[in-house]
């Protein structure tokens, strides 16, 4: 179980500059699981006007990657770039805006498209989309949720059944390494989701949760209590209600 790390300078021996230990091609190929059996792509991007799976719509959604992960992604394939924010010539992304919303250890990114699309160099953000570690209160990595900013949108939110075992498993494999290497991301999604919990509390809901232990539960924003729910019970969204 992931916990927060602390770090501690003793005050004799100088602090040396952390380097995290991140080995992108040998984490590439350890989350490479398919989110669920089918190719959710082909389901979402019919409700897209651009007719691009959202998650692959640089318009829609803004990709990152760790500094590491852009060496590695350059040194490797031609598929990414550095964001400019002229990706999108009908709505500008104001880059400046973007950039100072995002962690100083990672690079906001665009590729090609997804008709370009090299499996095999996606970033993490690709790859995880539409979910984020859940960390409680009392600072426990739990499992996966999902930003809910991409209810109405994305397919395998309203249809979090489908998910794949497999897939689960690498997530929380993955989490369990980064979260370790990188304190600044444990805190990150410790405090993405305290967000979400403030969001759920508002909205009178409960927060659904791919538990580490295999489980599916929805959970109290007031409390982190868990009560088991089957994933096949979950809300759905948008187009999706009667998937």
């Amino acid at each position: 179980m992931i916990r927060r790390i602390v770090r501690i300078f003793d005050g004799i021996n100088p602090p040396m500059t952390y380097k995290p230990d991140l080995d992108i091609a040998r984490l590439y190929a350890s989350f490479a699981a398919p989110v669920a059996e089918v190719d959710c792509g082909r389901l979402c991007a019919p409700h897209n006007p651009s007719g691009k799976p959202f998650c692959c719509d640089i318009c829609v959604a803004v990709p990152v990657a760790f500094k590491e992960e852009w060496a590695y992604l350059k040194s490797n394939t031609q598929l990414w770039h550095r964001l400019r924010g002229d990706e999108c010539p009908t709505d500008p992304i104001d880059v400046p805006k973007m950039k100072a919303e995002t962690p100083g250890y990672m690079h906001l990114m665009a590729c090609r498209g997804p008709e370009h699309c090299e499996r095999d160099f996606r970033t993490f953000s690709c790859r995880q989309f539409p979910f984020s570690p859940y960390i409680t209160a009392d600072d426990r990595f739990i499992g996966l949720t999902y930003n809910w900013d991409f209810e109405l949108v994305c397919w395998v939110i309203s249809n979090l059944d489908q998910v794949t075992l497999a897939y689960r498993r690498e997530f929380i494999d993955l989490y369990d390494h980064l979260l370790y290497e990188y304190p600044k991301e444990y805190d990150s999604y410790y405090f993405l989701s305290e967000d979400m919990r403030e969001a759920f509390r508002k909205r009178r809901r409960r927060i659904p949760i791919l538990h580490r232990d295999g489980s599916d539960y929805l959970l109290s924003p007031a409390t982190d209590r868990l009560t088991r729910v089957p994933a096949a019970q979950f809300r759905k969204f948008g187009p999706y209600k009667g998937s």
